[in-house]
């Protein structure tokens, strides 16, 4: 937010999932989780420059890519975003509101808002999406937005509000049970810490054929489940029978075979929770280990700006 001469950095939200799926698809965290010092000075560094240049008056928002540490701009747009919501509840302040009196020739100054809040607890953002409703179409997030609407968690640890945003948007957390594995030859190096998480915890790890070789072939436990194609029972039955709590399913691109559009259908038609990104599934690890171990529940968003 700009008055022409104070620009403040209301809020840095960090995407769980990679640049390439589209902003309104991906999860957010308000703060963010891993970023360095350096590269939120960085960000701050060039957003006021950038609000400076374009002559800016209220709201602006900004899509940066963050590659082996150099800082990329995506876009630009001099507006409000669908995320000032989320960020006004995340740091308690009124941001539409400071922004339209800005508008109508207010400064930061004399609003009292010149300095950047960090608040102490974590809000996750995480889209929700109209599949239900669109049976035939692929879940497999890309480019294209598909989200239709937005819910939010919040809590003192990213794990806890993680959990909270996908219950949220209508999927049950876990913390037994068995998790369904299959990813891209691309991404078998990466899933391996994400199962070995989950084997602690106490899952069961299910995996097809290829995954759950590479999985062995590093200590971890996992039993081999027919896809759909190579007959029954196959990944669908367990899922219809209530054996699978979670299913993580990868693909490169925006082909994928057959077969993992079954396992996503899969999910979606019986409510399982899935995800179709790397980051997704190390943040479900992530939600059911803090639900395994910490005392969780709820109370009013005012008490979080209170502490």
């Amino acid at each position: 937010i700009s008055d022409g001469q104070t620009t403040v950095v209301a809020g840095i939200m960090e995407h769980i999932e990679e640049a390439g799926i589209h902003s309104g698809d991906s999860a957010c965290i308000l703060p963010p989780l891993t970023l360095s010092q350096s590269i939120l000075d960085l960000i701050e560094e060039q957003t006021k420059m950038l609000a400076r240049e374009l002559n800016v008056i209220g709201l602006m928002n900004i899509q940066y890519a963050i590659k082996d540490g150099t800082l990329y701009v995506l876009e630009v747009n001099p507006r409000a975003s669908r995320t000032v919501p989320f960020v006004s509840k995340g740091i308690g302040v009124p941001l539409a509101k400071l922004a339209t009196k800005v508008m109508l020739g207010k400064s930061l100054q004399e609003l009292g808002f010149t300095k950047t809040i960090k608040p102490a607890h974590v809000s996750v953002k995480e889209a929700v999406f109209p599949f239900n409703r669109f049976p035939e179409v692929d879940i497999l997030l890309g480019p294209e937005m598909k989200s239709t609407g937005e819910v939010m968690g919040i809590d003192q640890s990213f794990g806890l509000a993680f959990a909270k945003s996908q219950m949220a948007a209508g999927f049950k957390v876990s913390t037994s049970g068995s998790v369904f594995i299959s990813v891209h030859n691309d991404h078998k190096n990466r899933i391996t810490d994400v199962a070995r998480t989950f084997e602690k915890l106490g899952f069961k790890i299910l995996a097809t054929a290829g995954t759950a070789r590479h999985l062995s072939s590093h200590g971890i436990d996992a039993t081999v489940v027919n896809k759909v194609s190579e007959g029954r029972p196959h990944v669908i039955d367990y899922i219809k029978n209530g054996d699978i709590q979670m299913v993580i399913n990868t693909s490169v691109g925006r082909k994928s075979s057959r077969d993992a559009y079954h396992i996503r259908h899969g999910a979606l038609t019986y409510n399982i929770l899935y995800t179709t990104t790397l980051a997704g599934a190390r943040a479900l690890g992530e939600a059911v280990k803090a639900m395994s171990k910490e005392d969780w529940g709820v109370c009013p968003l005012q008490e979080y700006h209170r502490k």
